[in-house]
């Protein structure tokens, strides 16, 4: 698992099986992912041999979570390339998987470049498609060194805007380890808190409709001992109700240059509560993720997702006595014809965010000016 670079720290339980991996078998290389539709109930893999495998996998969410996503959009394009498939058209593919994380289409145009750069020096064939792996396996890398710089700087803001420890946290969906090649966003700020000895509590939201908070988050608090609650997201407004939440934290699949917001749908209302019960709301994510070129909220092109995720409760697969396969089956919860709204994502804009946490810092007040300069301090610390 040489390509696996995250270093995870002593004490924590990743998962027992990478979230995403370059390997090499005899019969050629590969994408191997965690397939997260499977969790928590099992550990499967799916192994990607080309990019139409893998826009599917991105596409059902079973490889998801913004830099995850910019991870994979990179092994993409490599893996066409070692595998002599067309470039071009693997880009194209990739690009339109999933419209709203940005880190998806920033991975695949790093790659993208690494390997037409080669192409434009007389490289060959084969060299060009070792710039691109290498381009993929630096981001895999410089991920993971900004999980472990985000969970310092926004441990530091924690303590700052509580003194005295016992944080009670909220977070939505999922933004751990599985979502990224170290321990996550807004999750490894939670995990550093509980390594610390500082959180109380992390109040988990199910986040509807594909439940990815109640599947993958509580997997992932569990496994590294955190002490945690699961609750509906309509149960959220009584939780701030009664004063049991501190602060929320949660992750970004795209955030525009007047730091206006786009996270999983639910996040939204939450900033909405934070506002009006005067409790922090952080947005915890890496600059990549900063895109100054979608102006505002209102260009984000939110993704609408298939109305079935809301009218039928789809059940994980459970394995089967003697059998390699499990069975998953969808329960109808309204009636047959009914319509359904299901965004994957919602905006919160600036004013409800108390404060952007990046490998780079934290700035608060969210500003577009303070985000311009935080990205141009990111581009000049990548240079260096």
């Amino acid at each position: 698992m040489a390509d696996q670079d995250a270093q995870f720290p002593a004490g924590a339980k990743p998962p027992a099986l990478p979230s995403l991996r370059w390997e090499e078998p005899p019969e050629g290389p590969v994408l191997v992912l965690l397939d997260q539709t499977r969790l928590p109930v099992e550990e499967v893999e799916l192994v990607c041999t080309d990019v139409p495998a893998l826009v599917q996998a991105i596409q059902t969410l079973a490889v998801r979570g913004a830099p995850l996503l910019g991870l994979a959009g990179a092994y993409g394009v490599a893996l066409a390339a070692v595998r002599g498939y067309d470039v071009d058209e693997a880009v194209a593919l990739l690009q339109r998987a999933r419209p709203t994380a940005v880190n998806l289409g920033y991975g695949v145009r790093l790659a993208a470049e690494a390997y037409r750069a080669a192409v434009g020096r007389g490289a060959g064939t084969e060299e060009a498609a070792a710039s691109a792996l290498a381009a993929a396996r630096e981001l895999h890398r410089a991920d993971a060194e900004a999980s472990v710089r985000m969970a310092e700087h926004g441990l530091a803001l924690l303590d700052e805007l509580l003194p005295g420890g016992g944080h009670r946290i909220l977070t939505h969906c999922n933004t751990g380890a599985l979502v990224s090649g170290g321990e996550g966003t807004a999750f490894a700020v939670a995990l550093a808190a509980h390594r610390a000895g500082r959180l109380r509590r992390l109040w988990v939201d199910e986040t509807r409709p594909l439940l990815q908070g109640a599947r993958l988050t509580t997997y992932e608090a569990a496994r590294n001992g955190m002490a945690y609650t699961l609750l509906t997201d309509s149960a959220a407004g009584s939780l701030f109700a009664a004063g049991e939440v501190d602060a929320v934290l949660i992750g970004a699949d795209r955030i525009a240059a007047d730091g206006s917001v786009a996270n999983k749908v639910g996040s939204y209302p939450l900033a909405v509560l934070a506002k009006y019960h005067h409790v922090p709301f952080i947005v915890v994510a890496p600059v990549t993720t900063v895109d100054l070129g979608t102006r505002d909220g209102a260009s984000i092109e939110v993704e609408q997702r298939s109305g079935q995720e809301v009218t039928e409760f789809t059940v994980p697969p459970i394995p089967v006595a003697g059998s390699d396969a499990g069975t998953g089956a969808g329960m109808p919860v309204a009636p047959l014809g009914t319509q359904a709204y299901n965004p994957a994502f919602d905006v919160t804009p600036p004013e409800l965010v108390t404060a952007i946490v990046t490998e780079q810092g934290a700035i608060s007040p969210v500003t577009g000016a303070g985000l311009a300069e935080l990205c141009a301090r990111s581009r000049q610390v990548t240079i260096s």
